[in-house]
């Protein structure tokens, strides 16, 4: 019984010691597989590129910045035009607000001109209350005139000066020798202007080429007639 039992001793010993042999085998292979990983991590590590993450933050921040810069460029520009546009309407507002007034208070200046124009110089003259008349009413077509310079509204009196289709308005043609075709020699009503507007144009008769200058520039082709075999009657 004796033997047995150290048999049996022996065999648990020699158990043990076979378990413990295997468990350091496996231990010292997963060492050495992981020391393996890390080499193998740490040459990754080596042979990748290095990448600064600010490097690639720089390029779109600038984009972003240039972006709104340019917005803010755009918006400060629109600002701007709205404010002059409304500086704008508003002058002109304040300066063509009369216009219809103005159209209207132009048959009263007109109406003064003919009176004024109906007295012959002799009338006048006939009497004193005749000229006290006269002299006021002549009076109130200045003072008129000069309450509308005030406001902007100004007299086209374009007698001798060229035809402007812009400020004028051709009524009739006259034949005159002593002007330029096309310049104005007769006014039949003032226009008006308020500001840089028109507001009436100025009716006006304009010059041309008498008739017989016409004809005249015509003479030099009847010599070239007769040379040409053409005979002239003239006894007709």
């Amino acid at each position: 019984m004796g033997i047995d039992e150290s048999a049996n001793d022996n065999t648990e010993i020699k158990r043990l010691n076979d378990k413990k042999t295997e468990t350091e085998s496996l231990d010292d292979g997963s060492e050495a597989d992981a020391s393996e990983l890390q080499v193998e991590n740490d040459i990754t590590e080596e042979e990748a590129p290095q990448v600064d993450p600010s490097e690639l933050a720089e390029p779109a921040l600038d984009k972003q910045i240039s972006d709104l810069k340019d917005q803010l460029l755009r918006a400060l520009a629109d600002v701007e035009n709205t404010r002059r546009r409304a500086q704008r309407e508003k002058e002109d507002t304040a300066k063509y607000a009369i216009t219809s007034f103005a159209r209207d208070v132009l048959g009263v200046a007109d109406n003064l001109s003919r009176a004024l124009d109906a007295v012959p110089e002799e009338t006048r003259a006939s009497s004193e209350a005749m000229q006290t008349l006269f002299q006021g009413v002549e009076l109130t077509q200045r003072e008129l005139q000069t309450t509308m310079d005030r406001h902007g509204i100004s007299q086209i009196s374009p007698l001798g000066e060229k035809f402007d289709h812009n400020f004028h308005q051709a009524m009739y043609e006259v034949e005159s020798s002593d002007a330029e075709p096309g310049t104005v020699i007769q006014v039949a009503q003032l226009g008006y202007v308020i500001g840089e507007r028109l507001l009436r144009p100025a009716m006006v008769g304009v010059s041309k080429k008498p008739a017989d200058q016409d004809s005249s520039t015509d003479e030099p082709n009847t010599p070239s007639e007769a040379a040409s075999g053409t005979t002239a009657n003239t006894k007709a």
